[in-house]
């Protein structure tokens, strides 16, 4: 796969982790959590790339703070509307 197909991949990828998540609150700290029933290359890339944290063996993971700028950044990317 091309450089170019995989990094559009991981954005898009991105961007749907952050449309379809969810805040928390836990130990008075709010986030983001999704479902992270995506690729799991592309999962550890945005792991290495401290987009998105959590267990391995968990079903979900936590969007961090700079993968939510990230995220909201390839909305207007892609010109998506956050709704």
């Amino acid at each position: 796969m091309a450089d170019d197909m995989k990094n559009t991949i991981k954005e898009l990828t991105l961007i749907l982790m952050y449309l379809t998540s969810w805040k928390e609150n836990e130990f008075g700290m709010e986030y983001l959590r999704t479902w992270k029933g995506y690729d799991f290359d592309i999962l550890n890339e945005l792991t290495d790339e401290d987009l998105i944290g959590g267990s391995y063996r968990s079903k979900s993971v936590y969007i961090k703070e700079k993968g939510e700028r990230l995220a909201k950044e390839l909305l207007k990317k892609y010109g998506i509307e956050n709704i």
